[in-house]
């Protein structure tokens, strides 16, 4: 009896997983998306959820065992999707991936572009080449993607959706001057290019991200930071992966057709204010805000 509830357990979460949480079966049905960095974290929850609504996933990234991960997990819940090793810091491995993506499917309907990346250090500590690897990475390769998808599928089809994933906050990033940088170079190529490309009905937007709960903040960064870095979020945690799927499988849909042009923050308040409010010092006993204390008036006693 035992075996047979916990297969049946097995069964109802495999069957969950087949469907979005938020969306209807079917809202991307026919759709082809390229999504890089689709191995793990924020790029591997958003391939899952494009598929879900029944879109084609193009996996890429530089780790195949890790895009295969990604496209098994979609095959076993029923979706479709292909892993392609790619860096897209280079060139021509965007174009061959562009190309084979137009041959095979005949269109692209999406392009994610998640794949990013940075390291903490002080600013005095970064090298030109470690400058250098953030700005080609951030900028040169979603740049590559970018173009690569309007010249070869957008532009010719006269339809198509660019969602560039950026990070919040916006008011400076000390420890992380590299990928401030880069992150801001690409939200106004975002804003640029939807402009220039709205006589093709190319509709480019940027999200920028705050702190989520992934591998690459629980391992990469040290501990002291990962454990910590929740308190600095108003709402005092981290976002999930599948919130900023959401976010992006809205802005796939028909609903996101007048969204272009625009950074959507998704952070949890981060990018308005540094921790929780009331900050320490500026409550009573009870967590109460302090207020300024005012007379009354002549026509209030």
């Amino acid at each position: 009896m035992a075996w047979l509830i916990l297969r049946a357990d097995k069964l109802a979460a495999r069957m969950a997983e087949r469907r979005s949480r938020i969306f209807a079966p079917g809202l991307l049905d026919g759709q082809v998306c390229l999504v890089s960095g689709a191995g793990s974290g924020l790029g591997r929850a958003t391939a899952q959820e494009l598929a879900r609504l029944g879109a084609t996933v193009v996996g890429c990234g530089r780790r195949r065992e890790f895009l295969e991960e990604t496209a098994a997990t979609i095959a076993e819940a029923g979706g479709k999707a292909e892993a392609v090793e790619a860096d897209i810091r280079d060139g021509d491995t965007v174009e061959r991936l562009l190309d084979g993506i137009v041959e095979r499917h005949g269109r692209l309907d999406v392009l994610v572009n998640n794949a990013g990346g940075q390291f903490l250090s002080p600013a005095e500590g970064i090298s030109a080449k470690g400058f250098r690897t953030v700005i080609e990475l951030n900028v040169q390769g979603t740049w590559q993607m970018t173009h690569a998808a309007a010249i070869k599928a957008f532009i010719p089809q006269r339809s198509g959706k660019v969602v560039s994933v950026t990070v919040s906050p916006h008011h400076g990033m000390p420890g992380m001057v590299h990928t401030g940088a880069a992150r801001a170079a690409v939200e106004n190529m975002m804003r640029t290019l939807s402009i220039e490309w709205a006589r093709f009905n190319v509709k480019l937007c940027a999200v920028a991200a705050g702190q989520f709960d992934t591998e690459v903040l629980r391992t990469k960064y040290p501990r002291q930071v990962s454990d910590n870095v929740a308190r600095t979020v108003p709402l005092g945690r981290l976002g999930t992966p599948e919130e900023m799927a959401w976010l992006i499988a809205y802005l796939a849909s028909p609903a996101g057709d007048f969204f272009s042009g625009a950074v959507l923050t998704l952070d949890g308040a981060r990018d308005n204010w540094f921790g929780s409010w009331p900050p320490t010092g500026a409550a009573d006993a009870e967590g109460t805000p302090l207020a300024e204390e005012r007379q009354p008036r002549d026509s209030e006693t």
